[in-house]
């Protein structure tokens, strides 16, 4: 089996979309992501600094803001 290109793989996925969606809601679906921003690389080092602690405690503060 041959390695489909990603252009071919893209081509078939919004195939798929859009006879299981409908073209308008395939391409609502398509719209719904976003690249994103920031550096994850630079931020992923500042979550890994943080110690045990200070992850629980957020982790903790999350739960309780969240049962209110």
């Amino acid at each position: 089996m041959e390695a489909k290109t990603l252009n071919e793989i893209r081509i078939k996925g919004f195939r798929v979309l859009v006879k299981n969606l409908g073209p308008a809601d395939a391409i609502r679906f398509i719209q719904s992501y976003t690249h994103g921003s920031g550096d994850y690389t630079k931020e992923r080092k500042q979550w890994l600094d943080e110690d045990f602690d200070t992850v629980m405690a957020g982790i903790k503060e999350r739960r309780k803001k969240k049962s209110r």
